[in-house]
Order: structure tokens, then sequence, then C-alpha cells
């Protein structure tokens, strides 16, 4: 089935082969659940809240209102559903980023790629693909989706998936998820990245591209971080 699948997108598409120069390896961290929260160990023992459970509480006005409307177990399978198609579709370009043979058969996801491979093609000379990364001096870690250059400059680039379009106000964290990235890929490659690239493909059919600098959500990092750890009834104390 799936040499069937790579025939056909290869009958149908132009598939680019990408250049890949890898980095040199750091050690790697393991995930762990406290409380409920997923935690990133690292090397030296330290243990950091993922960048995306950092941010889950940030301005969750909305996500608590539409679980209030919705109801809790129809709102659970939504997400259930969304986080299924955001894994196949994740798997479909990162197969595709590594010049490997497409596996995934589910139509949905399949036409979401095909939608969001134009903008894949946008990308070369990968640096990092699905790597764990940790920052000390933030006290975050996280595992990124893609570094490299995207339109010709080193980009800490994000692939998201939607039910629907979303308006740029609605995404903010993504800015500052991508910005922690560029962050902690610096601290651990001593790298300077300033670019960051949402990519946001839609059951709808829209495709979104957000390209920002980094610059610009750093000032709203700290805040973040600083608001999530207020919220854990001293859970860092006890780590």
């Amino acid at each position: 089935m799936a040499n069937k699948l790579n025939e056909y997108m290869t009958s149908h598409f132009d598939m680019k082969t990408f250049n890949h120069m890898p980095l040199q390896t750091i050690p790697e961290v393991h995930t762990q659940s406290i409380k409920g929260k997923r935690f990133y160990v690292t090397p030296e023992g330290n243990k950091y809240p993922s960048i995306t459970t950092v941010l889950s509480g940030r301005n969750a006005e909305g996500l608590i209102a539409w679980r209030k409307r919705v109801g809790n177990d129809v709102a659970n399978q939504i997400m259930r559903t969304a986080a299924k198609r955001g894994t196949a579709v994740h798997e479909l370009a990162e197969n595709y980023l590594n010049n490997e043979e497409l596996t995934n058969q589910d139509v949905l996801p399949l036409a979401m790629f095909t939608l969001l491979k134009p903008e894949l093609d946008n990308i070369n000379n990968i640096v990092l693909q699905e790597g764990a990364l940790y920052s000390d001096k933030w006290g975050v870690a996280g595992r990124v989706d893609c570094i490299a250059e995207y339109d010709g400059k080193i980009t800490v680039i994000d692939f998201k998936t939607s039910t629907k379009e979303k308006k740029e106000e609605w995404v903010e964290n993504y800015f500052i998820q991508c910005t922690a990235y560029c962050e902690m890929f610096e601290e651990r490659y001593g790298l300077a990245i300033n670019q960051i690239a949402i990519l946001i493909v839609t059951e709808d059919g829209a495709m979104q591209t957000f390209v920002k600098d980094k610059k610009d959500y750093i000032p709203l990092l700290q805040p973040a971080i600083d608001d999530f750890w207020k919220k854990q009834d001293g859970l860092q104390n006890s780590l």
C-alpha cells in the first residue's frame, strides 16, 4: 500500500529531495509525567516543563468556555480526533522531509499533506528534525518539528493542523513556543536563530503561513513561564 501511495504521489506531484546537514548529536533527554504535566529530564537530572505544557494554560479562557458549551465528552472526542489527525500529517511531513516513503493511507491526512507540501518545498538544508531541546536559562524543554533553511534563511519551523483557519491573534502561543525553541537551540548548539515559521493546514482546505522574528516574542516568554509556575501549587520546589 505504501508503494502505491508513493507511486501516486510521484506521478501527480514533483517530489523534492531534501538536503540534510545534521549537527553533532547532543545527549538525549527523556520525558516524565509529573502531576499530569509533561516534563523533560535533562542529562544533568534537571526537570523542565515542556514549553507546550507551559503555554497550555495561557489565555485558556476561550478553551474553557468552549468545553463548557459543548460538554467534556464531546470536547474530549474532538481533541482526540484532532490529535490523531495532527499526528498523521506530521508523520507524512516528516517522512517527506527525510526523503522516505510516505506511509499514511488515510484520506484526510493525505489531502492535508498535499496542501502543506508546497510550503514544505520551501525548506532545505535541514539541521534538526523532531529534536529534543532544553534551556537551563529559561528552565523549559521541548521537541521541535524542524530547524532548516526556509526560503533561504535558517528558521525554526512548526507544523500545525486545524479544523478551520485561525486568526493571527489566536496563535500567539505558537510564536512563543517557537521562540523558546530558538533559545533552546542556541543554548545547546551555539547557533542563533531569529526567524520562526508556523505552517498551518486546515481540514477545510486552507494553508496558512506565519513568518515572524523571535525578538517580538522574547518579552512574552518569561511572563508565560512565571504564570505557569504560579498555578502549580509549589510543584517547582519539590522537583
